[in-house]
């Protein structure tokens, strides 16, 4: 078994009293310490997880002197992606990182997850470092008034891996691949003559273990930090999605504190989105050396087969282009940020 899996599993039972006390601590206007929670569904090792503890955490606490503490859960342990959405938004969690586990409500969160939209990683931490990210964060704050959208890092280019051959467009067919519940992700496999299967990230180790699935899709940084390359033989370099992770406040949380330590907190997680798009970028060639050592053939996606893959896609991308009018402009607006 996965030791990390068992490691969470003790973790979560020594956080179940401390979850037992609330999510946050001190009086209304932040006259009191404040302790705050942050949960991620992702392995500390993950640039935008690891940011948390080296930038979030200690920034926010040295600049409000320790009158705000903030408390860091990792793989799941205040929940999974859904449970984490939700959770930002009733109060049982202060402050989450999550993908786009919104995007039926939001559809404008499909963005982060759009095919083949950037020229490469530089070009995608520059739209969501940026003034892309401030505008699709102020229509996301105007439908979600119970949260506020604080960051957008990166969650990885994702890749393809599985136990079957795996190192062209033709060789998905027939497989069986975990998908996110998300509708890009789901169509995508589908054009390439592959079944999607959803499973939480928490179930998916053993889900491929187990041959559930064949294979899935996420960035080499997390299928590293989730140890598949443990139970997969083969990982496609497509990088076909570079996805994003959103630091998402809630409201009420941010209402425990004063308007100088809202504003400190507001940048802690701009900082924190800026350390991990820099780490995430540089762990890219690392990640690969990892898993090709680990005995999986990696083979990186050819300009021939990168054509083949869209001209395969192109049902679903033709079905989010019809689907979502705000999409063009959008779209035309990250092509042209420098």
């Amino acid at each position: 078994m996965n030791m990390k899996k068992i490691a969470s599993v003790a973790l979560a039972a020594a956080l179940s009293a401390s979850l037992l006390a609330g999510c946050g601590g001190g009086s209304e206007g932040g006259s009191d310490s404040v302790t705050l929670k942050i949960g991620d569904n992702w392995g500390a090792t993950h640039p935008m997880a690891a940011a948390l503890d080296t930038v979030f955490k200690p920034q926010i606490e040295e600049q409000t002197g320790g009158a705000v503490k903030v408390e860091v859960y990792h793989d799941g342990l205040l929940g999974d992606e859904a449970a984490l959405w939700q959770g930002v938004r009733d109060g049982s969690v202060d402050f989450t990182v999550v993908g786009t586990p919104m995007n039926q409500e939001f559809p404008m969160m499909l963005i982060s997850d759009w095919p083949f939209l950037y020229r490469d990683l530089e070009h995608a931490k520059s739209v969501w470092t940026g003034e892309v990210a401030d505008e699709v964060s102020a229509a996301f704050n105007e439908k979600f008034p119970e949260v506020e959208m604080l960051s957008w890092g990166p969650n990885s280019a994702r890749t393809f891996t599985s136990n079957k051959p795996l190192t062209c467009v033709d060789d998905f067919a027939g497989q069986k691949f975990r998908m996110p519940n998300n509708p890009i992700h789901i169509g995508i496999v589908e054009d390439l003559g592959a079944s999607a299967q959803v499973i939480s990230l928490g179930e998916l180790f053993t889900a491929l273990e187990t041959g559930t699935v064949d294979g899935q899709d996420n960035g080499m940084v997390t299928v590293v930090a989730q140890s598949f390359q443990e139970v997969q033989k083969y990982l496609y370099e497509t990088n076909h999605i570079v996805a994003t992770l959103e630091i998402i406040g809630n409201k009420d949380a941010m209402s425990k504190l004063t308007e100088e330590q809202q504003q400190i907190v507001r940048d802690a997680a701009k900082a924190t989105a800026e350390q991990a798009w820099e780490d995430y970028i540089a762990s890219v060639d690392t990640d690969r050396e990892t898993i090709e050592a680990a005995g999986v053939t990696v083979t990186q996606m050819t300009e021939a087969e990168r054509a083949k893959m869209i001209e395969k896609i192109q049902p679903t991308l033709n079905e989010l282009l019809a689907a979502n009018d705000w999409a063009p402009a959008l779209i035309e607006k990250i092509e042209a940020v420098q």
